[in-house]
């Protein structure tokens, strides 16, 4: 078997599965697009105000999202505390510049800006952002 570095297939993985607590104590899993920010050790979700990760995580911002490998046999699990930016009122606001950030990181630039930021505010958009601390998984094969 070959090393297998976690976060490898978290770089090369955009959708993952967050896990979030719910107030019963129960985990809210939730199919997410991931970005992933290797120098810095970030993993950053765009989510909606009002939706159940959201409140989950304004609650207990502690999450874990889970990678797997198009073929199945290998799979990384992240897990730390997150800070949510957002939503903004504001296309202008820093909050909307994580997002343009956010946005950047996973998929380069935007052909309209302008609308990009708007949108964000018209649908509420709050960055998610983890602090990893802790990374595990496997290669099965």
């Amino acid at each position: 078997m070959t090393d297998f570095d976690p976060r490898t297939l978290i770089a090369e993985t955009p959708i993952g599965v967050l896990a979030t607590i719910r107030s019963s104590g129960l985990p809210q899993l939730s199919p997410v697009t991931a970005v992933y920010d290797r120098d810095a050790d970030l993993i950053h979700v765009s989510m909606t105000e009002g939706r159940a990760k959201t409140a989950n995580l304004r609650r207990d911002p502690r999450a874990a999202i889970e990678f797997t490998s198009p073929d199945g046999y290998s799979w990384a699990t992240a897990e730390g505390g997150v800070t949510l930016t957002g939503p903004s009122d504001d296309p202008d606001d820093p909050a909307v510049d994580a997002l343009v950030d956010y946005y950047r990181l996973g998929a380069g630039e935007h052909p309209d800006w302008r609308e990009y930021r708007e949108v964000m505010v018209s649908d509420r958009r709050v960055l998610m952002t983890m602090s990893i601390t802790k990374v595990y998984g496997a290669k099965l094969r």
